[in-house]
């Protein structure tokens, strides 16, 4: 072996090393992120009591920190590019702290609207940490793999926390009494401590030089997105009979015409068209906002689906332990399938896993349309579609960053985030609608079989599309590059 090939290996082994040690630190983040996530939602009665608020006003919440997150996470991915993504994710982390302290303390639905839209900002963990671990293995001419595996651990990480915070945060409610404020105490203390981590255990990533903000161009994008999934929410609320919300929704996809134009015309654009249009990342993109119809969007329904009373002819009729089961069980089969990608995407190829794993979502939400009376039924379907949306979690925003050029890693990551999200908004908003036009024969809250079947069908073939426009990624994208000479 030459002295050259030596010198690489180390070079080699040492980086791999530290992004091991890297991504120990960045699992402990993403497992916070998971608690953000799944705490809140068996609190929910609860917490409508303690604010003296109804039932439906909590999903303004949501909404809000939805839309919030989908302004921010490009802005700040940019910095992360631009100044180091470690420095931005600490000042992510410690708005999302601040914000889930705000949270605890809330009394009123004004202050915990604003509190929990903040708390949005840890939507942008994953990305940043993608493009720190990418930045980490670019040195070895490994990136692309090393993210993969890498993206896979941290998806276990958040499911794993997300099961941990819908379980822990009963256990805790009853354990204090009751007392909300306590309990939601609780991740802000989870919050604060991962910032700390954040600060002594990631090393930062080397930033391109002479890069700038495109202010004007982010502030096209925010508008543009802003009158979007504003309009899918009051879409949500008012209904398809409300014309001004279509007018809405129109203007925000015309306001993309001016941005496109603005962007094509700056030399560091805010979002940089070019390399979204390549054939490598385009169909990446649109798979994110597909997948984020049902990744997003059908879980509720899945939930209340599984607690509608046979008696309507449909429905499992479960408990709420035992939906809190079948959803436990979908977070496991999301694990599986983080777990499974680099190991099956080593075999063949990353490009093959990915259009696998868009297939098995595909089929598993398919599969509901003649298989959904039996509870072992729509078990193996969702643990079919959890297994394919699992690998693609992680997959995605590694996969993008693969694609990007050097100093738009971030950028490119908090795009696949972006695209998820508005179609999650989309999916929200046609969802609910469908589900509240037809009435059960028996129960009066149920809502129509034919609105579930629309539900499933239409995250079936949003899936399905995502599979077929992956075929037209490059048979060898998402490789890893060679290791240069030294």
């Amino acid at each position: 072996m030459t002295t050259q090939q030596t010198g690489v290996q180390r070079r080699a082994s040492a980086a791999i090393g530290v992004t091991a040690g890297l991504i120990g630190w960045l699992a402990l983040v993403e497992l916070t992120s998971g608690i953000l996530q799944g705490y809140y939602v068996p609190l929910i009665s609860d917490i409508v009591t303690h604010l003296g608020i109804h039932d439906a006003d909590y999903n303004w919440f949501e909404a809000a920190q939805l839309l919030l997150s989908a302004l921010v996470v490009p802005v700040l991915a940019k910095l992360g590019d631009m100044f180091g993504h470690k420095r931005i994710l600490l000042a992510a982390t410690l708005l999302t702290a601040l914000a889930t302290w705000a949270v605890a303390f809330s009394g009123d639905f004004t202050t915990y609207l604003i509190a929990f839209a903040l708390q949005g900002f840890y939507v942008v963990w994953l990305p940043l940490e993608v493009a720190l671990i990418f930045d980490r293995g670019r040195r070895t001419g490994t990136a692309a793999s090393q993210t993969r595996r890498a993206a896979g651990l941290l998806v276990v990480a958040l499911e794993a926390g997300a099961i941990l915070g819908a379980v822990g945060a009963g256990l805790l409610f009853e354990a204090l009494g009751g007392d909300v404020t306590l309990t939601l105490v609780v991740p802000a203390v989870a919050v604060t401590l991962v910032f700390f981590a954040i600060l002594l255990g990631v090393p930062e990533s080397e930033p391109v030089p002479g890069r700038r903000l495109d202010g004007i161009g982010f502030t096209l994008l925010a508008l543009a997105l802003l009158l979007i999934t504003s309009g899918l929410t009051f879409l949500r609320i008012n209904g398809v009979g409300t014309w001004w919300v279509w007018a809405l929704i129109l203007v925000g996809v015309l306001a993309f015409v001016p941005f496109a134009r603005w962007e094509l015309q700056q030399a560091d654009p805010a979002i940089d068209l070019r390399v979204l249009r390549r054939p490598a990342m385009w169909p990446v993109q649109l798979t994110a906002g597909l997948i984020g119809i049902s990744l997003l969007g059908a879980q509720a329904p899945l939930s209340t689906y599984a607690g509608t009373d046979p008696v309507n002819g449909y429905g499992l009729g479960l408990s709420a332990g035992q939906r809190s089961i079948l959803i436990g069980a979908y977070l496991i089969s999301m694990i599986v399938g983080a777990l499974l990608f680099p190991v099956i995407s080593s075999r063949l190829t990353p490009r093959v896993t990915l259009i696998g794993a868009s297939f098995l979502v595909a089929i598993g939400y398919l599969m509901f349309l003649p298989f959904h009376l039996q509870t072992w039924e729509v078990f193996l379907n969702m643990a079919i579609a959890g297994i394919g949306s699992g690998a693609l979690v992680g997959a995605l925003p590694a996969a993008a960053a693969a694609a990007a050029p050097r100093g738009q890693t971030g950028v490119a990551t908090a795009m696949t985030n972006t695209t998820k999200t508005i179609g999650g908004s989309f999916a929200s908003a046609v969802f609910g609608v469908v589900l509240l036009s037809g009435a059960a024969t028996v129960t009066a809250t149920a809502a129509s079989l034919l609105g579930y079947m629309v539900v499933w069908t239409i995250c079936g073939l949003g899936a399905l599309v995502a599979a077929v426009l992956l075929f037209f990624v490059p048979r060898l994208a998402f490789g890893d590059a060679e290791v240069p000479a030294a």
